[in-house]
């Protein structure tokens, strides 16, 4: 039986957390009854990414469906918290506006900033007062483990270096690379996998510190040699396909010869696209 509902030409906010209402109580979806904060906590994850490859995309009705599924979201976990009766999305609404109000002193009060960084500085400054973080380590310890790793540990380098915990200049974190890639090297070569799992991990934060001293997002440059990393291996593939190759019964020498044959083809696509940019 159909659940007693208005439809409309265009809904609001007030329609969404009726909709959702509906769904969690009896004789409403059974899956969305069954579902708990744990259980849907990858789906948030899903749809946040979602936006951002809206966003990349530049594609304006794509980012405008999935900003939808992530405010479904979260609605749904404030509907959750209204039958525990611990709070509800108003009370989520409430809690930012106000910290955007406290945040934002040169807005809503006297303060006077003449830069962002002047506003980022004071931002940093509340936040730490309101959550009563007294030192550098509770900042960091602020930072969700639970970010993607390589965001995570240029987060805990910037605060690192608001105190002056770095190095003088780029030079003494790409040595650092050198340093921490020779005792991977040393572990490999050893045999000894706990000490390369350990050593792989101080590698990567090295680099991840280079990145932030030439003012580069590490999440950002790995995902751009990730996509040259597929570009070049379909191209791989299709020359293969081309020439009757048989990948899987190939040597990686003549894989290689593909490999740089790909390289070649793609750094002459990039010539090429960036001449007819400049006409």
């Amino acid at each position: 039986m159909a659940v007693d509902f208005e439809f409309k030409s265009k809904y609001n906010v007030d329609d969404l957390l009726s909709i959702m209402r509906i769904l969690r109580e009896p004789g409403g979806c059974p899956w969305d009854m069954e579902q708990t904060h744990e259980s849907i906590k990858k789906n948030f994850i899903e749809e946040t990414y979602e936006v951002v490859e809206a966003i990349d995309k530049k594609d304006k009705e794509l980012l405008c469906e999935e900003l939808g599924d992530v405010l479904m979201q979260v609605v749904f976990h404030a509907e959750m918290e209204r039958e525990n009766g611990s709070f509800d999305f108003s009370d989520v609404a409430d809690g930012v506006c106000k910290k955007l109000i406290e945040r934002h002193p040169h807005v809503f009060g006297d303060t006077e900033v003449s830069s962002t960084d002047e506003v980022l500085s004071n931002w940093d400054a509340i936040k730490s007062k309101s959550k009563k973080r007294k030192t550098v380590t509770d900042k960091m310890l602020s930072v969700p483990r639970e970010l993607p790793a390589l965001m995570r540990a240029q987060k805990l380098q910037e605060k690192a270096s608001k105190v002056g915990f770095d190095w003088p200049d780029v030079s003494g974190a790409i040595d650092k690379i050198d340093e921490e890639s020779a005792e991977f090297k040393a572990a490999v070569k050893n045999g000894d996998s706990e000490n390369a799992f350990e050593e792989l991990g101080d590698l990567l934060f090295s680099a991840v510190n280079v990145a932030r001293f030439i003012s580069v997002d590490a999440e950002e440059a790995l995902t751009r040699s990730s996509d040259k990393f597929l570009s070049r291996f379909a191209t791989v593939e299709r020359l293969a396909k081309e020439r009757n190759i048989n990948m899987e019964k190939s040597s990686i020498t003549e894989l290689d010869k593909l490999w740089d044959e790909a390289k070649l083809n793609s750094a002459f696509c990039s010539h090429a696209e960036g001449e007819a940019t400049d006409k």
